[in-house]
């Protein structure tokens, strides 16, 4: 018997038959054997083949379900961080409201009661409001007097609100982190979670905001706090995955929201994203044995059926094609939606102005603006036109970023200049754009906004400020200060507010500076502000400075402040110059004595009026004799500006025309030591110029002549 694999030839010998008949049959059966070994070595590669590209398909599949995790866990973890930001900006916003509210009414304490109960009324996501006195504030309070109104319906209160005072020796809030972090920042500060027994009743973060007294000394700190119960509500939706769960953390590595106790043992992908508003750090947890749970089990059925079921592979195959399909769907619609928010971007941009200078026709105004948005497209606005020689403009930004930011963006400038056309009023134009936008305001979304109207004829400035930062008023001598605003809610967050205008006076060589917390909140890379005082210091050099020179020195001054720390939040700048208006003449001789006029009337030394109307009028003259050759259409502009120098006051003269180029300064001198007759003809006259001024400058600029006189006093 002969054995090979599965098969057995049984060799018999029989009589008179020849061998050669076995031999056969020995080679027959050697030949079997040989192919049934390839089949069965064919057999093994092919299914080495299968099994590696199962393994190669089991790979890129894992690799797949990865990515798609990592996208929708960044997409549900950004969707928090707004709704984060935005609940926290509404607390410094309502903690800033609170502080200017108190510093209204400092000379009378129980009006502190009013302050927190009206705001708590107002703001329905507070858990509760305080305000907290430095010791002995109050003689006749005490040692203590903290005035807090929370949700707790202790006394009974129809409206839910329980309001009284809770300092005393067992509730020291005089060493709480929340009240000696408050004295001493300037801005709003985010507490430590803690347990607050004695106001809002339960696990809260607070945020608070200093109260200054008018000498500016802080004297009290408002208090809002955030219960923890209300924060884990917010982000309750995070669930990217069965058993998934998230945790906030503070700066200092304080946990505010708490992840269950993990399984030893089990892996876990974790994705982070951090809060700007606060600095907290919010973070997904998703285990991988649930995230790739179905996975392994395909790759187990596929491991035991690929030898025996082919249309197992096959059907494999098909869900991986269609997997892939699902991702580049996604890929696709990331495509588009970026493309989408460039064309946003454009749009958003169409909508501000951005041909500078504006007013040709006006040479009174000197304007220049900018935005930078941190995102794509951002929430910032600024806005401005002339109506019946009045300068209309405001300054905005949006709560949050991104595309809602930039709908209200649109709406809020629409509102303005459609509300402003038939009105003069700011505070009007305040009002009627904060009752639209809050009739319909179901995000929660509001608008710091400054409202400006500039009579160009004497500079009276009428402006409402709707919880916006105070503008900077730069005058020719180089100092500056922050004008005085009222505390108005901003727009969009309560219906039927009155709003309150104000008015103050520019005069001639002015500068309005106007901006968005993005300048002064901007950030280094050790998370250190830029600040208001840094911003006034380097304003303090502006004064001779035009509009687009001061807007383009705060931007350098802010990147080269941020480095390259990335930009937290949309930036903004608007100036604007009040100054004296050109004197334009015609390109006649007889026009000369206009000049006289225009200079008798300037606020400049009576002593320099002879000169400088001399230099004047030989430069006139000389451009209505030669720029314009054969022509009577021409015109020549004078214009003058004083400036403050570090050692002396300048005055500056600019006259300028659309005729030939023609430099006078390069004019040789003229030597007025020789003869009338020997001097050759001309010169004289720059000659006289050089004389009597104290600088002269020549140049070309958009096919205009341009020259500066400087006299020095």
């Amino acid at each position: 018997m002969h054995i090979c694999g599965n098969y057995c030839i049984f060799v018999r010998r029989i009589d008179n038959q020849p061998i050669f008949q076995v031999q056969m049959k020995e080679n027959k059966k050697t030949e079997i054997t040989i192919k049934k070994r390839t089949g069965f070595w064919l057999l093994i590669v092919a299914a080495i083949a299968l099994e590696s590209i199962a393994l190669i398909q089991y790979f890129y599949s894992r690799q797949a379900i990865r990515k798609e995790a990592v996208y929708h866990a960044q997409a549900e973890l950004r969707a928090a961080e707004l709704e984060i930001n935005v609940a926290s900006r509404e607390m410094e916003a309502a903690a800033k409201v609170l502080a200017n509210m108190a510093e209204q009414h400092l000379d009378s304490p129980e009006a502190m009661f009013d302050c927190t109960h009206s705001l708590l009324t107002t703001l329905s996501n507070v858990e509760s409001a305080g305000i907290a006195f430095t010791a002995d504030y109050y003689p006749q309070k005490g040692h203590w007097f903290e005035v807090c109104s929370s949700r707790q319906n202790q006394s009974g209160s129809p409206d839910g609100i329980y309001t009284r005072e809770i300092g005393n020796a067992n509730h020291d809030y005089l060493q709480a982190e929340w009240f000696n972090n408050g004295l001493t920042i300037d801005s709003a500060w985010w507490s430590e979670p803690y347990i607050d027994e004695a106001g809002a009743g339960g696990m809260v973060v607070s945020c608070s905001y200093p109260i200054r007294d008018k000498n500016q000394r802080v004297v009290a700190v408002a208090c809002i706090d955030f219960s923890i119960n209300r924060l884990k509500n917010v982000s309750s939706h995070l669930k990217v995955y069965k058993d998934s769960y998230f945790s906030i953390s503070s700066p200092s590595g304080s946990n505010i929201v708490t992840p269950p106790d993990t399984t030893p043992g089990r892996r876990y992908m974790v994705f982070n994203e951090d809060i700007d508003a606060t600095g907290w750090h919010l973070s997904v947890i998703i285990p991988e044995d649930r995230l790739f749970a179905e996975l392994n089990k395909v790759g187990f059925v596929v491991s035991l059926l690929m030898l025996i079921s082919l249309g197992l592979l096959i059907f494999i195959m098909y869900r991986s094609g269609k997997n892939f399909m699902n991702l580049l769907s996604v890929s696709n619609q990331k495509e588009r939606m970026e493309g989408e928010l460039e064309i946003a971007r454009t749009i958003q941009s169409a909508m501000l102005p951005k041909v500078f200078p504006p007013f040709s026709d006006r040479p009174d105004l000197n304007i220049y603006g900018m935005v930078k948005p941190a995102k794509e497209i951002g929430g910032d606005l600024y806005d401005f036109y002339v109506r019946h020689d009045k300068l209309f403009f405001c300054v905005g930004d949006v709560s949050g970023k991104g595309v809602p930011a930039s709908l209200v963006m649109a709406t809020i400038r629409s509102l303005f200049r459609s509300i402003s056309a038939h009105t003069e009023d700011p505070s009007r134009i305040a009002g009627e754009m904060n009752d639209t936008i809050a009739e319909s305001n179901d995000q929660n979304m509001f608008v710091t906004l400054f409202i400006g109207v500039l009579e160009l004829e004497n500079g009276t400035l009428r402006y409402c400020n709707a919880g916006h930062n105070a503008p900077v008023l730069i005058d020719t001598n180089h100092s500056q200060e922050m004008i005085n605003v009222l505390p108005n809610l901003p727009i969009g967050i309560m219906r039927g507010f009155a709003y309150q205008a104000q008015v103050t006076h520019m005069t001639h060589g002015e500068t309005l500076f106007l901006y968005t917390d993005g300048l002064t909140e901007a950030e280094n890379n050790t998370h250190a502000q830029y600040g208001e005082q840094r911003m006034l210091n380097k304003l303090a050099g502006a004064g001779g400075m035009g509009s687009k020179e001061i807007v383009q020195m705060m931007e350098q001054s802010v990147e080269e402040f941020a480095g390259e720390a990335p930009q937290s939040d949309d930036l903004t700048i608007l100036a604007i110059r009040y100054q004296l208006p050109a004197l334009v003449m015609r390109n006649d001789i007889q026009q000369i004595p206009t000049l006289a006029e225009w200079v008798e009337g300037l606020s400049i030394p009576q002593e320099l009026n002879m000169p400088v109307n001399l230099a004047l009028e030989e430069t006139v003259s000389n451009v209505m004799l030669y720029a314009y050759p054969g022509r009577d259409d021409g015109k020549v502009f004078v214009e003058y500006v004083q400036a403050q120098a570090e050692d002396c006051t300048r005055l500056v003269f600019t006259i300028s025309d659309f005729g030939i180029p023609f430099d006078p300064t390069q004019k040789d001198e003229a030597d007025i030591s020789l003869t009338a007759e020997e001097r050759p003809i001309g010169g004289l006259g720059i000659h006289l110029v050089r004389q009597l001024m104290d600088e002269i400058r020549y140049e070309r600029v958009e096919d205009k002549n341009v020259l500066t006189l400087v006299k020095r006093i």
